[in-house]
């Protein structure tokens, strides 16, 4: 149950982030089964960046970290949206962010913001 509720979590901040941003979209996902489909895998990958890759960037960026008080974090989380777009690109979906650097950096405040809202609001799983 755990499992799923982090997916919707996921899928959810993705969505509101292609919801909000031109530049961020489901380009080829014709469907409404095929946009859930994608959006959940992309709540995948992106889970699995954010739970393996993050905490190795943000150690190695913990000097820029501590001297940007804080700032750099947003950073990190622009490559994380980054490496998502590019796995996605990999294995096809229909997941792409074109744009410049700020869109990766809105698109995850956009991401982690929904995240923090559906995570208040769906049940906790314990």
């Amino acid at each position: 149950m755990k499992l799923v509720i982090w997916l919707a979590i996921n899928a959810l901040g993705v969505g509101a982030a292609v919801w909000l941003f031109d530049d961020i979209s489901l380009a080829g996902a014709d469907t409404r089964t095929d946009k859930i489909v994608t959006l959940v895998i992309v709540g995948a990958i992106l889970g699995l960046i954010n739970s393996v890759v993050r905490p190795v960037v943000n150690l190695l960026s913990l000097p820029l970290i501590v001297l940007s008080l804080g700032l750099m974090l947003f950073v990190t989380n622009a490559l994380m949206l980054l490496l998502t777009s590019k796995v996605a690109d990999t294995f096809d979906l229909h997941f792409h962010v074109a744009g410049g650097f700020w869109t990766y950096v809105f698109g995850s405040i956009v991401i982690s913001i929904a995240s923090m809202i559906a995570a208040a609001v769906l049940p906790d799983p314990k």
